[in-house]
């Protein structure tokens, strides 16, 4: 059976390419479209709550805009749901990604000029124009320290994972403003050059081998319970987003796994290494 989370299908259309839907449905062929806002959430149903996020510059296909909110799937990760329809536009070419935890979009090549966005980490830009200390965009400018050209990756995931120390926990977040689980080894593993699903479930299954049943942790293991995902920092720590602490920090292993059972989500149910 296929993950509804990842196909493009609705009770009224259906991705052109999709086999095997019900009849009845419109066949269409997904719009490219772009992502406009700071962060936008992803709903499940256009009334219910949000279950991933989207960040600026993030490509999306849209396949029905239907009374202001369109049906889409995002293609960082093939994750689809509603959004607003209104932060969508029609694309524009993508030269460069945010590689600081977050930064300003100035009005103009001024660092006091007005901010008019704050973007996140893994945030997609065109940049036009370069001064000595900002990179200019179709909707303003951006320190280029903040920023590195499309391709250029970074090396260690758990390096990224430690950018967003102390950035407040947020069910299905995706961005600096805040983030879960499961967003935070997203945002590490894309940032690397890594393709990786958004939920803890779907990670578990595609990312990595599992690990000697020793117990022995090594940097960058990911470590998963019930519904939740840890990414070692050493043999002793390791890093996650979390409901107990309400954000993203460090916790000895042990304690976190004694922790977690002791709330009840059980043990250590995959002990994966990428």
């Amino acid at each position: 059976m296929s993950d509804p989370r990842l196909t493009p299908a609705n009770d009224r259309v259906a991705a052109a390419h999709l086999t095997g839907v019900a009849a009845g449905l419109s066949r269409v062929a997904g719009t490219p479209c772009q992502v406009a806002r700071p962060v936008v959430d992803l709903l499940h149903t256009p009334d219910r709550a949000r279950e991933r996020q989207l960040l600026w510059g993030e490509r999306v296909d849209l396949y029905e805009d239907r009374a202001g909110t369109s049906f889409v799937q995002a293609q960082k990760d093939g994750y689809v749901g509603y959004v607003d329809s209104a932060a969508l536009r029609p694309p524009e070419p993508v030269t460069h990604w945010v590689s600081a935890p977050a930064c300003h979009l100035y009005q103009d090549a001024n660092i006091k000029s007005p901010d008019l966005h704050l973007l996140s980490f893994g945030s997609l830009v065109c940049v036009l124009d370069e001064t000595d200390r900002l990179a200019e965009t179709p909707s303003g400018f951006i320190p280029r320290t903040h920023l590195r050209p499309l391709g250029d990756t970074m090396d260690d995931p758990v390096t990224v994972a430690e950018l967003f120390l102390g950035t407040p926990y947020l069910w299905g977040g995706n961005s600096r403003a805040g983030i879960d689980c499961s967003g935070l080894v997203q945002a590490a593993l894309l940032a690397c050059g890594q393709d990786c699903p958004g939920d803890t479930d779907q990670q578990q299954s595609a990312l990595g081998r599992e690990a000697a049943q020793d117990g022995t942790c090594k940097r960058g293991d990911l470590l998963y319970w019930r519904g939740h995902v840890a990414m070692v920092v050493d043999a002793d720590r390791l890093i996650h987003a979390n409901g107990t602490h309400m954000s993203v920090v460090y916790e000895p292993i042990k304690a976190a796994i004694d922790r977690i059972e002791r709330q009840g989500q059980g043990p250590v149910i995959a002990h994966k290494r990428l």
